[in-house]
This record gives C-alpha cells, structure tokens and sequence, in this order.
C-alpha cells in the first residue's frame, strides 16, 4: 500500500473526524484525484515539443498523458482550430498517492527560492491548485538531458466541502504551505 494511504487511514481521517466534528465515517474528507497539465504553446510550431514533453509527463505521473486540442483559432497566437496545444494527466488511487508522496518528499524540496505554498489557490470548493516552473523538480526526469524547461499546473481534487477543511487535509499530507501571520 502506499505510504500517505496508509497515514490517511491509520491518522490523517481520525484527526480530521475530531477537529471537525464528522459523525459518519464517509463525511471524512479525502482525496479524488490529482490532475497535472501543461500548456504547451511552442507544439504549435514544432512538435518535438510536444514529444519530449509527453514522455516527460509519462514519467512524472506513471501513465500516459491525454493531449489537449485548441477549442478555436486565435490568429495572434498562430493556434489554429484542433491543434494540439496541451497535455493533461489524471491518476487516481494508488498512482495518486505515490504521485502526492514523491511531490511533497522529493520535488517540492528541490524548488530553488521556495519559501512555502500559497493557501490562496483554493477554488470554493475543497480543490487546490499549484504551478511548478519547470519539471527538472522530478528525481525520473534527468536534467541533464532536458531539452527545455516545461512548466506544469497540479490540480488536487478532495471530496472536501469547504477549503479550510481541504487546507487541514493537504496539511496533514504533509504539504508546506506559508505560516500566516496573525
């Protein structure tokens, strides 16, 4: 079993079920899914771009990544209709816990200047999400052999109702987030 799967069941689910006062077991907030994506306008004109940036992808998330296509044209961004223009990944489960627990342990500490999370970047409803620069951050990608600097969006999807229970969720992952002065 994965580590943080195990913590969440042996304490994170506890610990949420005493701050917040749940009384049915299923009310416990938890995690749906973790979707990573990247934008990729340079595929417009070379599609090693978008290659190399898959396989990237593939390594990082374990599974192949679906490519986004363009919905319309916009002239001023020589995108046309149909064109592929993104990359997108959604794990789920076990993929997705080993994906959380290489994130907080190994990536997000090798972040040059990092001086915590931003707990601002949740959306209303119980999902955060955070922006990586480049994907060098990742132990599977070789740096060495990076032809470009790719950044890529981290969506994570919670069951949560609200984001101050979604925050004391992703805490107890273990996530740093910044110290609020009060």
């Amino acid at each position: 079993m994965a580590r943080l799967k195990d913590l969440y069941n042996s304490k994170i689910a506890q610990e949420l079920t005493k701050e917040f006062g749940y009384k049915n077991p299923m009310a416990v907030p938890r995690m749906k899914k973790v979707v990573i994506s990247m934008g990729l306008g340079r595929a417009t004109q070379d599609k090693k771009f978008l290659e190399l940036a898959k396989k990237d992808l593939t390594m990082i998330a374990g599974q192949m990544p679906v490519a986004c296509k363009a919905k319309k044209s916009v002239s001023n961004f020589k995108v046309r209709q149909g064109q592929e223009t993104g990359l997108k990944v959604t794990v789920r489960g076990v993929r997705m816990y080993e994906f959380m627990d290489r994130l907080i342990s190994l990536a997000i500490p090798r972040v040059r200047d990092f001086r915590g999370l931003n707990d601002d970047s949740f959306d209303g409803r119980g999902n955060y999400s955070m922006g990586l620069a480049e994907q060098s951050v990742f132990p599977e990608v070789n740096a060495a052999k990076v032809e470009f600097q790719q950044g890529m969006n981290i969506t994570f999807v919670t069951t949560a109702r609200s984001d101050k229970e979604a925050l004391r969720l992703l805490q107890l992952f273990g996530m740093p987030f910044k110290k609020r002065e009060s």
